[in-house]
């Protein structure tokens, strides 16, 4: 059986900062980060989505955790077809407008994404040096749909990753990649560029539910990202979207998937979404208990 590998979206959640699960002595950057590789083995960094990773807390993570521990990375929200707000460029590639306006990579010079590319890249390598990265996560915005310019720009994707190095893991918001008419061909797209196919837990019965399908689509790697099950997924805010805390029940519906994809791959990243105070990592601690 594969190993299996538990963790959080994220250490620095300030609900999670003020929620009492760090002890008083991690009073800062540093020494949470070092509680939390104490106790887990995996993190995905979460705010690469929001805005460009630095060379720099690259550094500082490998350095700050011990040998083994992955971080999971998300990719820039422009790389994966999102509307990227202007001030989250460097401020030597923003195009004309207000530092809160919104641009998607296709009205942008190609030259400028090119080098957001290469920016992105640059600041992950320190991890990828120091065998600490695990996945670059691209999540794909709700707005794609499946069809044929939607698969060619995933390979388009998927391919500028490969050819970075990268481990990728692919995501889609929209519930019709994962429909049983469309899955297989889902999962062959996302196999044939060497990608995980993410499964995702949310809450059911919702329009933007999406189903849990569980597919080893490599050999190295699968992953499974738990969002919570808020009947206000795919609607409402953050703090509304993703909250929720898991019981065991819950969890245990997934145990046998989990398994089942360790079986297959080298690797298995389990991945709590669920913000909200200390609901992620307990999520984390109660399925590590689960899986033995």
């Amino acid at each position: 059986m594969g190993n299996i590998l538990v963790g959080t979206c994220s250490w620095t959640d300030p609900a999670l900062v003020a929620g009492g699960w760090y002890p008083s002595s991690a009073k800062d950057a540093e020494g949470r980060l070092r509680h939390y590789a104490g106790r887990f083995g995996l993190v995905e960094v979460d705010a690469t989505y929001y805005g460009l990773p630095s060379r720099r807390n690259s550094e500082l993570w490998a350095a700050r955790t011990p040998p083994g521990f992955v971080f999971d990375v998300k990719a820039f929200s422009l790389l994966t077809g999102h509307p990227t707000r202007i001030g989250s460029l460097p401020a030597s590639l923003r195009p004309p407008g207000a530092a809160g306006a919104r641009v998607r990579a296709g009205a942008l010079p190609p030259d400028t994404v090119e080098e957001v590319w290469r920016r992105f890249s640059d600041a992950l390598e320190p991890l990828r040096a120091a065998g600490r990265l695990g996945a670059v996560l691209m999540q794909f915005p709700p707005s794609l749909r499946p069809g044929p310019e939607a698969e060619g720009f995933v390979a388009e994707c998927l391919e500028r990753a490969g050819a970075l190095g990268w481990r990728t893991a692919v995501e889609f918001r929209d519930p019709r990649w994962y429909a049983p008419e469309q899955c297989a061909g889902t999962a062959s797209l996302a196999g044939r560029h060497g990608a995980a196919l993410v499964a995702v837990d949310t809450a059911g019965g919702l329009p933007s539910s999406v189903p849990p399908v569980a597919v080893a689509t490599v050999p190295e790697l699968a992953v499974v990202r738990f969002h919570g099950r808020s009947p206000h997924w795919g609607t409402g805010g953050k703090e509304d979207a993703y909250r929720h805390r898991y019981t065991e029940e819950e969890l245990a519906g997934w145990v046998p998937r989990i398994r089942a994809l360790a079986e297959r791959t080298e690797q298995v990243h389990v991945l709590f979404n669920n913000c909200c105070g200390d609901a992620a990592v307990s999520a984390a601690e109660a399925m590590e208990a689960l899986l033995g």
